[in-house]
């Protein structure tokens, strides 16, 4: 690949990741390049899973929602041959599981799901993902408010404060 469709690809990739809904005449504007171009690119690089999907970051305590995230430390024994990736695979398959990941540190994987309620999250843990045998132990962590998700700050700016003086 050529440095310049490589520095594009890059350009284009760090623009959508945080402004996804932006249209390709107005991306393409931005980057100085013809809209055709941008287009090729973003359609070759789903077609590579280089671009995964496209998501929305919703502030569910905003939307009324009751929502539960919990993020789960996970020991497990490594299968011979195919290291954390079978146990991985087994634990995304879940449709509560969120995300997974394998992390250094005193824990194997990071495993993020959401429920309706904490005992739904707790169900999850000691009746799916600790019967797993490769699972050799949990510790599970509430989120309990989220400032920032994803690079997008999930709380509003307060204004200036400032006390009120009377003469």
């Amino acid at each position: 690949m050529n440095e310049k469709k490589e520095a594009l690809r890059i350009e284009i990739l760090k623009y959508i990741e945080k402004h996804s809904r932006v249209a390709l005449d107005e991306l393409a504007v931005l980057l100085g390049v013809e809209e055709t171009d941008v287009a090729n690119e973003m359609a070759e690089m789903e077609k590579e899973k280089i671009i995964c999907g496209y998501h929305t970051l919703i502030d569910w305590d905003r939307a009324g929602v009751e929502m539960v995230t919990a993020l789960i430390e996970v020991r497990v024994t490594p299968q011979r041959d195919q290291g954390f990736d079978r146990i991985a695979e087994r634990i995304y398959n879940y449709p509560e599981v969120y995300s997974v990941y394998l992390i250094s540190g005193s824990y194997d994987l990071l495993v993020t799901i959401e429920g309706k309620t904490l005992k739904e999250v707790s169900r999850f843990v000691s009746e799916k993902l600790s019967p797993i045998d490769e699972v050799l132990s949990t510790a599970t962590h509430f989120i309990l408010k989220k400032y920032k998700d994803h690079g997008t700050i999930m709380v509003p700016k307060k204004g200036l404060e400032r006390m009120l003086v009377t003469p």
